[in-house]
């Protein structure tokens, strides 16, 4: 019996869950203030000026009261603050704070290590040529029945 060959969207999802479980091991061996993939995925997205919840919870995919229980927490660990939104006296930006920015720059670096130890495995061609695949823009999902 022959192994069914998997989707790519199962093949991203593997990549994603190896890069956060190594990033969230390094982050915990380094001390660092424990987060949840949930959490991880929101720091990835939130611009550097501050970004609405609502924004945050479309950037992720998520509900917005998904995104709001993963800001409260990051706000209750003192990884981000909530500011007012100068463009909507109505809408609170979510933004790092001195500590979530320094939490910010180790991920990056922790992240920077793992793509080396990925190129280490599967070669430095492959990883190039997988990182150019995913910043080619692909368009819009085509329609259905295409």
């Amino acid at each position: 019996m022959q192994p069914t060959r998997r989707n790519l969207p199962q093949l991203f999802s593997d990549a994603r869950r190896w890069f956060e479980e190594g990033l969230l091991a390094a982050l915990e061996a380094a001390g660092a203030t424990p987060v949840s993939p949930t959490q991880v995925q929101l720091f990835a997205v939130l611009d550097d000026q501050g970004t609405t919840v609502s924004e945050l919870a479309r950037r992720m995919g998520v509900t917005r009261q998904t995104a709001h229980q993963a800001v409260h927490g990051l706000v209750a660990v003192g990884l981000l603050e909530q500011v007012p939104d100068p463009a909507s006296a109505r809408q609170r930006l979510i933004r790092r704070t001195e500590e979530g920015e320094r939490a910010h720059h180790q991920a990056g670096a922790i992240l920077e290590r793992l793509e080396q130890q990925l190129a280490e495995r599967i070669g430095r061609e492959a990883v190039d040529a997988l990182r150019a695949a995913l910043e080619t823009p692909w368009g819009r999902p085509p329609p259905p029945n295409s």
